[in-house]
């Protein structure tokens, strides 16, 4: 009997820990509006610097060497009508 009282206890106080540890969280959701913690003014602020507008030179580069890999190979065989690029 004894056993099971503290078994119970156990239970509880986990249970406890764990109900107000979720309820401790970073955001939390209202009426389908997500809301900062209650410690964002004491956050750190992130900044994210403004990188490149395009975001796919490698594959121009690649598109380019692989043209002039084209017209080259056009040159040598005497086409002058060149590909369809």
């Amino acid at each position: 009997m004894r056993r099971q009282g503290w078994l119970i206890r156990c239970a509880l106080l986990l249970g406890t820990w764990g109900l107000l540890s979720a309820a401790s969280g970073c955001q939390t959701t209202i009426g389908g509006q997500t809301l900062p913690s209650a410690h964002y003014l004491t956050d750190d602020i992130q900044f994210f610097p403004a990188g490149d507008e395009f975001l796919l030179p490698n594959q121009v580069r690649a598109l380019e060497e692989y043209r002039a890999t084209q017209a080259g190979f056009a040159a040598e065989a005497g086409g002058g009508g060149g590909g369809g690029f």
